[in-house]
């Protein structure tokens, strides 16, 4: 955990909110393109995260 920086600690518990989220929606609520909507946002944060990582140890 001493790798990981605050924010990005910050972005990971946010992502992993947004598929509770997500599965929320699709179990309880049975709203299936909302869930499928919030249930994209988690990977394109993810690689949004990656990517800002990659050009900063550059």
């Amino acid at each position: 955990m001493k790798n990981f920086k605050i924010s990005e600690l910050v972005i990971l518990a946010i992502t992993i909110l947004l598929i509770f989220v997500s599965e929320y929606y699709y179990l309880f609520e049975h709203n299936i393109e909302k869930a499928i909507f919030i249930g994209l946002w988690p990977p394109t944060i993810l690689g949004l995260l990656i990517y800002i990582n990659i050009k900063t140890k550059k």
